[in-house]
């Protein structure tokens, strides 16, 4: 991505001590749940293997069909895309897959508010694993957090130190 990075991680929901993630993309910040999470990073994933079948299909209509027409691939390009399955979850991002008509080359594009990126298909892919870790991660962690609170050797002070090294680490 050419603006600032995207970052997740794993964090609480402070209201509820529910598991969260926490996304960061330079003014933007947001809590979102483990769920929503796993959403997206399954639609990164179906959107980086879109883009990779739209680019195929292009091609074989120029070379192997002989369509020359820019507006008539459009149009097909358009029609498949009408086929496609929406996604069901909610999602953290926009996302949507793009055949680069002047580069010929597939993308990711996502966004959320006023911060947008361009992916190739493998940081998409790249990215849906980093999410889905940092939503294991989120499970994870409230739950540990749970079983120390219940261990009466730390403090609650004591767990939150813990858990600012663990994800410093992760860093």
């Amino acid at each position: 991505m050419n603006r600032d990075t995207l970052l997740i991680r794993s964090t609480l929901d402070p209201a509820t001590r529910a598991p969260a993630c926490l996304i960061e993309w330079g003014p933007i910040q947001a809590r979102i749940t483990p769920d929503v999470v796993h959403a997206t990073a399954r639609d990164l994933m179906a959107a980086a293997a879109a883009a990779e079948t739209d680019i195929a299909l292009l091609a074989f209509l120029r070379e192997d069909v002989g369509v020359d027409n820019d507006g008539a691939l459009a149009h097909m390009l358009g029609r498949v895309r009408v086929r496609r399955l929406a996604p069901a979850a909610k999602t953290a991002l926009r996302i949507e897959a793009v055949a680069g008509a002047d580069t010929g080359r597939p993308y990711v594009h996502i966004a959320r508010g006023s911060m947008k990126g361009a992916l190739s298909p493998d940081e998409a892919r790249t990215m849906a694993q980093d999410w889905t870790h940092a939503a294991a991660a989120a499970q994870i962690d409230a739950g540990l957090r749970y079983a120390l609170g219940e261990w009466d050797h730390l403090t609650p002070t004591d767990i939150e130190s813990l858990f600012t090294i663990l994800q410093s680490v992760q860093r």
